[in-house]
């Protein structure tokens, strides 16, 4: 094969699985490692990481995804790996860079397999629920008191009491997303193998942020996570919820570049 290093996509389980699709530019892939054990999803690599404009960068992102994807799709389970990491040969050693991904895949295949094994048959689902805070401001009746009066009052006071009014309304949003958050978050639990928090900024200034998690989800929960989620929108006409995926679980994957015994061979560049 032409190249003298590897890039990799993902690990995929034992099995005879094989890419229906190219990678990054049409790239060819193909499969390094023992049908008994993990195997990586690879193309043959020429110069360094990927790099260029930022339309350039997002194209070879996506089209790395979509390897990532399919082989999830495909073969039952995928750990993928980060944009642009690159196997190179250990020229001290003699070793190739596909002696050295062998080597390192039959070295980790216990802790792969186990990994690969424990993800099978589940997704990953995003989550993020937050409440509206004219809605609430709307339905609460010292609030409504507070903007009638406002409405007959001078000038002057008028600012006073909009300030007054701003300041309530915040606090009464965030007072009730934090009323919400135990519940909201038990409730999609209850659905989940493993949740991740993660924090946001709100997309649009009249939203409170609830939660924002990335959910690892059996792939026959994924419909009941939904009724669960629309059952809160039901319950809370102010919630507002974003329900997106199901991806193959980028984040519940731990990072494989640093594993010891490969680490020296790998060329990354951060995710963009």
């Amino acid at each position: 094969m032409t190249g003298n290093k590897l890039y990799v996509y993902s690990i995929v389980p034992a099995g005879d699985y094989q890419p229906q699709i190219t990678g990054i530019d049409s790239a060819p892939l193909h499969i390094v490692g023992n049908e008994t054990g993990p195997r990586a999803v690879v193309h043959s690599h020429e110069g360094g990481p990927y790099d260029g404009p930022d339309e350039d960068v997002k194209r070879w992102v996506l089209q790395h995804s979509d390897v990532v994807e399919e082989g999830w799709v495909t073969a039952g389970a995928v750990l993928p790996m980060s944009f642009n990491v690159i196997v190179q040969s250990d020229e001290d050693q003699g070793a190739s860079a596909e002696e050295q991904l062998k080597s390192w895949l039959a070295t980790s295949e216990k802790t792969l397999t186990g990994r690969l094994n424990s993800l099978a048959g589940k997704s990953e689902l995003r989550v993020e629920i937050s409440l509206n805070r004219s809605q609430l401001a709307a339905e609460d009746p010292n609030i409504r008191q507070l903007q009638e009066e406002l409405q007959s009052r001078p000038a002057g006071v008028q600012r006073l009491l909009q300030k007054r009014l701003e300041k309530i309304s915040k606090e009464t949003a965030d007072t009730a997303a934090d009323h919400a958050y135990p519940g909201y978050r038990t409730r999609m639990a209850a659905h989940c193998v493993e949740i991740q928090e993660y924090r946001h900024p709100s997309r649009q200034q009249d939203l409170v942020p609830v939660l924002s998690a990335s959910c690892l989800v059996e792939a026959e929960r994924t419909h009941d996570l939904g009724v669960e989620l629309s059952a809160i929108k039901d319950e809370n006409p102010a919630a507002t919820i974003r329900f997106l995926g199901p991806w193959p679980p980028y984040s519940f994957v731990e990072t494989l570049e640093s594993e010891e015994g490969l680490k020296a061979s790998f060329e990354e560049r951060n995710h963009v």
